[in-house]
């Protein structure tokens, strides 16, 4: 029988795709930019700055964030070695998709991909940016040119779609990309920057951004427990893993909100994990429901280690809440 053995979570931001001295010059697109609070309300560039956390101007300073790039290349980087000393036969996914393959005319909550490949192609190219430092940031995600399949474990990701509809679970699928098309960022960062093509993955997509439909941090919880009920019941002999890829908290740094959510995953308390305000995790921060639905999945497992980096890139207090983890 299949075992879930590992669990991972990995922010997916730009800033990791950069090099260090790119990470002062975020001020040229936040400050054009509009933003949800840490309250969930909308807020201008300007308006964060009255609000701004007390201290953020050393926050921002050359050498602190230079110390943050290091160290969260390093959080990286030991994420890499977690999943390849893991020794895994399949790697379940947990991203979302911000309107890369899915759409208002078809938008799903939960989706199982089950193709036996996943293409990834150069997205970043289509639509250039013409800054060339943000440019270089997206290209982090995707082929430098032409394309490439990815391994799926298709065996593995049908038997989930059949486990989780019997647990109640109303799961969209797809089998394939539509033509010229390639996976997500969420899903194309995993590829090119974490577990590259050695494992194959199981891509679950959540609509977490975008309403009517995302689903409510107690249903992704849920799911979690779901997907690991359904990998224990597979018949093959596969040591499985998964990872959350995205968050934590941003386009604004809310460092009581990304810290409160670490410590409930690693004290194991699904209602903290169930009961956070949904006004909160919208926008960006939204991608905190795929680290929900990976504590769910491995609450028989102990948090060994994580890091936590609130990367803040403005005065306004606008960044990433950074953060990685590892269970088993």
């Amino acid at each position: 029988m299949a075992r879930l053995t590992h669990g991972f979570g990995v922010s997916h931001t730009p800033m990791l795709n950069m090099e260090i001295e790119d990470w002062g010059k975020f001020v040229e697109r936040d400050a054009m930019g509009s933003f949800l609070d840490t309250s969930g309300r909308p807020a201008t560039f300007d308006e964060l700055l009255r609000s701004a956390p007390a201290g953020v101007a050393e926050l921002i300073a050359p050498d602190a964030l230079d110390r943050r790039f290091v160290a969260s290349q390093a959080g990286l980087d030991r994420v890499r070695a977690a999943i390849r000393d893991a020794q895994l036969d399949a790697l379940i996914v947990v991203g979302d998709d911000q309107k890369e393959l899915y759409h208002e005319d078809n938008l799903p909550s939960i989706l199982v991909y089950y193709g036996s490949t996943i293409r990834n192609v150069p997205r970043h190219l289509v639509k250039p940016n013409r800054v060339a430092w943000f440019q270089r940031a997206r290209g982090g995600y995707y082929e430098a040119e032409g394309m490439r399949d990815y391994p799926v474990d298709a065996g593995l990701a049908r038997h989930l779609i059949a486990a989780l509809v019997e647990q109640e679970f109303d799961i969209s699928t797809s089998d394939r990309l539509p033509d010229g098309e390639g996976e997500g960022h969420a899903f194309g960062f995993i590829h090119k920057q974490v577990s590259g093509a050695d494992i194959p993955i199981v891509p679950v997509a959540l609509n977490t951004y975008y309403p009517p439909n995302q689903p409510t941090p107690r249903r992704c919880y849920a799911l979690g427990r779901a997907i690991r009920t359904a990998v224990e019941s597979y018949p093959e002999d596969k040591r499985v893993g998964i990872i959350a890829s995205g968050g934590l908290s941003h386009f604004v740094v809310d460092e009581d909100l990304d810290r409160g959510l670490i410590e409930a995953m690693r004290r194991k308390d699904p209602d903290a994990l169930c009961g956070i305000d949904r006004t909160r995790i919208n926008s960006g921060s939204s991608e905190i429901r795929n680290w929900i639905c990976a504590a769910g999945a491995v609450e028989h497992l102990q948090m060994q280690w994580h890091e936590y980096l609130p990367c803040y890139r403005t005065a306004a207090g606008t960044g990433t809440g950074v953060a990685f983890a590892e269970w088993h």
